[in-house]
């Protein structure tokens, strides 16, 4: 989602009008990455309530995907689900993509928060 330029609701209509073969998709260049980050005690027993913190601002290079959350009845995310966020962002190389995801990242913080620390490595070492 992160690399797609074209408009998404366009490509969405003319799928339901059958007139997919007359889009042409525009994509960004850049190296995309993202970073999910789980709730303590996924995938098992997820735990919901934590308070989600540290949400950066949205940016044109780092958008935080949200999926298993809510906002409690203060107006607070907190977590509902597993998988509750994705830290995704767009750089020129995978190197770049990866300091700049794990710098989002270590930004957010919930209790229990896990998220893998290997994202891009495969990518870099070959």
């Amino acid at each position: 989602m992160m690399r797609l330029k074209s408009d998404l609701v366009d490509v969405m209509l003319a799928a339901v009008d059958g007139k997919l073969d007359n889009v042409e998709l525009e994509w960004d260049r850049r190296t995309a990455l993202g970073v999910v980050m789980a709730a303590a005690g996924y995938p098992e027993a997820p735990r919901k309530g934590d308070t989600i913190t540290g949400l950066p601002a949205e940016a044109d290079d780092a958008v935080v995907f949200h999926a298993g959350t809510q906002l409690n009845e203060a107006g607070v995310p907190v977590t509902t689900g597993g998988r509750v966020l994705c830290a995704t962002v767009l750089a020129d190389s995978v190197r770049q993509a990866q300091t700049r995801v794990y710098d989002v990242t270590r930004g957010i913080h919930f209790d229990g928060m896990q998220y893998r620390r290997d994202i891009g490595f495969r990518a870099i070492k070959g």
